[in-house]
């Protein structure tokens, strides 16, 4: 080995010179590491819309949410590999959000529902909250509906007797502080819409 190779002296970290005592023939160049800048990623991507093959699933399911894949994939005219995953996409998209049974409510001796028009004393974001988050936990509420017009709510209930809808109404509708008018309208006969999410639409 040369003399003037051993015991080369290094330069201090950022240093630009260098101990020429070390006998390198090539000037080096000591750098301090710069941290290497990301490059910012793609954007977020835009979910996908709703074709004519999704629209169908969905009509198929609005219509049994029990239909099987083999009967989805067939109203919807695609193979049943692509039709379940179909199905999953509209589920991760939100487009589904849940399956739900229809419930008889008279055989379960709650043969009398009622619409309830509920009037509230002021128009106050929290007070408005408040009645809602309440009103929709009581026993017999099928669903409270915040709506535009002279009302505030319409609340959707059952009862099993005539006495038992009085009840309701009168001890925790008419009688929640806040409220000003009630009107109860009894509901004869529903008929669901049938075409809702109609594919052909």
């Amino acid at each position: 080995m040369r003399p003037e190779w051993k015991n080369p002296v290094l330069p201090a970290t950022g240093s630009r010179t260098i101990d020429r005592s070390c006998g390198w023939t090539a000037y080096a160049a000591v750098m301090t590491q710069v941290p290497r800048q990301l490059q910012p990623g793609p954007p977020p991507r835009t979910p996908p819309p709703l074709d004519d093959v999704d629209r169908a699933l969905l009509a198929a399911l609005h219509v049994d949410g029990r239909a099987t894949n083999v009967a989805l994939a067939r109203a919807a005219g695609i193979a049943e590999s692509t039709c379940l995953a179909r199905v999953r996409s509209l589920q991760a998209r939100g487009f589904i959000t849940g399956y739900a049974a229809r419930v008889d409510y008279a055989r379960l001796g709650l043969p009398i529902q009622a619409m309830v028009a509920v009037r509230l004393a002021g128009q106050h974001g929290a007070q408005v909250d408040a009645f809602g988050d309440r009103v929709s936990g009581l026993a017999g509420v099928i669903a409270a509906y915040n709506v535009s017009g002279t009302d505030d709510f319409l609340v959707h209930v059952i009862a099993e007797s005539p006495d038992a809808l009085r009840d309701l109404v009168l001890t925790h509708l008419s009688g929640h502080v806040g409220v000003v008018n009630v009107t109860t309208s009894l509901i004869f006969r529903a008929h669901p819409g049938r075409r809702v999410l109609d594919a052909d639409r």
